[in-house]
């Protein structure tokens, strides 16, 4: 085996990075990676500060993630080594008491060492009684899946917060155009502005998204029809020549994002019920795309340009961020920190996939363990069996990950 498989499968299963410190000749690279990082949060400043705030509330709440495993593996009595920000190479690193807290180069993610997570994780002695694998099955499992729970609680804390002081989306009975108007489009032609309420089309009333999308569907394409909206307090009339839908050649298509939703603020009480309400809505919804996104035949479909479905199309961060930016023009940061609380829903589900290297991964297997344990004598599962499938699992993220940043870049949302 290579040099390059073994580490990678032993830093996969055992939950963290196994290469020893760098020397002090790598300090220049760890300067320079430092110095990159920080030029990047000055840059998205620049562009959009609501980007640069959604990317950071993403570092805390990966942050968060890793304090979840970190206070319950040490409240639970193991031991932990390592807890560090980002994969890759040292960048910075300190020692205390046992653990080397850092950074490192690529900022993907975060992890907790945690020793003796599997038995192909070679432990001192010394050190057996205070491993994961050693620890009672309740524990396991509160320690393993607390950076879900984490995720949880947060996006309920900041749902709860913006329901409360900023307040819930709801339907406002008016139709605005949401986001800028697609240039060289119909409605571009026609004169239509962002932030513009429509108020009728074509002599029906709208108060409703739907019933304008409705309304625009059930038309042909070259129908011009008559747009009433409302700018600055002043209704006018505009007509639009309806084109030929991009995605779906035979509907008629105007060329704006519609939105006709607004924020109603909540008594604390009903904020926390809508909350729970919501995001366990999100929830399901999210555990129905995990599904639905890693479906090789969808990311296929989406690289080939014959699926269309954005309910079946990976993104990364850079897509979401630039969505957060948009949102963050519209909505301030009551929309920001929506967004990120859905972030949060969703990130938790992935995460618990019954499968290694994620954390659902190391619940299963606990499970397993435990399921297989009779009258006081313990299981213990040879993880090295599931190494083929985790690699597998980890060339369908790569391609998930690569596919959703080529459709970032190449057909934004």
């Amino acid at each position: 085996m290579s040099d390059t498989y073994v580490k990678i499968r032993n830093e996969v299963l055992a939950g963290g990075g196994t290469t020893p410190a760098p020397e002090p000749a790598e300090q220049k690279t760890a300067y320079t990676g430092l110095a990159v990082i920080a030029g990047a949060l000055v840059l998205l400043a620049i562009v959009n500060p609501w980007i640069l705030l959604f990317v950071v509330g993403i570092v805390a709440c990966i942050f968060l993630h890793e304090v979840g495993h970190y206070v319950t593996a040490r409240r639970s009595g193991m031991k932990v080594t390592q807890f560090f920000l980002g994969f890759g190479p040292r960048l910075w690193s300190f020692h205390r008491n046992e653990v080397e807290y850092g950074l490192r180069a690529i900022p993907l993610g975060a992890f907790v060492r945690i020793v003796g997570m599997n038995n192909m994780d070679e432990v001192p002695a010394a050190d057996e009684p205070r491993t994961y694998r050693a620890a009672t099955y309740p524990r396991r499992m509160l320690v393993i899946t607390a950076g879900s729970l984490m995720h949880f609680l947060i996006a309920l804390v900041l749902a709860t917060s913006v329901y409360a002081t900023g307040g819930r989306l709801e339907e406002a009975g008016r139709v605005s155009v949401f986001g800028e108007v697609q240039a060289g489009s119909p409605a571009d032609a026609a004169g239509l502005e962002r932030g513009d309420t429509i108020v009728s089309f074509d002599g029906a009333p709208v108060d409703q998204r739907d019933e304008l999308i409705r309304l625009i569907q059930a038309s042909e394409v070259g129908d011009t029809v008559s747009i009433v909206i409302r700018r600055d307090g002043i209704e006018q009339t505009v007509d639009a020549t309806l084109g030929r839908n991009p995605n779906v050649p035979d509907r008629a298509y105007l060329g704006i994002a519609s939105d006709s939703l607004d924020f109603q603020r909540k008594d604390p009480l009903a904020a926390i019920g809508n909350s729970v309400r919501d995001l366990s809505s999100g929830a399901w919804q999210s555990a129905i795309g995990v599904v639905k996104v890693m479906n090789p035949v969808n990311l296929v479909g989406h690289l080939a340009g014959t699926n269309e479905d954005l309910a079946t199309r990976p993104t990364t961060l850079i897509g979401v961020s630039r969505f957060s930016g948009v949102v963050g023009e519209e909505n301030g940061i009551t929309g920001v920190l929506l967004v990120l609380a859905s972030v949060n829903v969703f990130v938790g589900i992935f995460n618990l996939l019954p499968l290694l290297p994620f954390d659902g991964g190391h619940a299963a297997i606990a499970t397993y363990e435990r399921i297989r344990s009779r009258r006081g004598r313990r299981y213990v599962a040879d993880v090295g069996k599931a190494v083929p499938v985790t690699m597998v699992v980890l060339a369908l993220v790569s391609f998930l990950f690569l596919t959703g940043l080529y459709l970032d870049i190449v057909k934004p949302i």
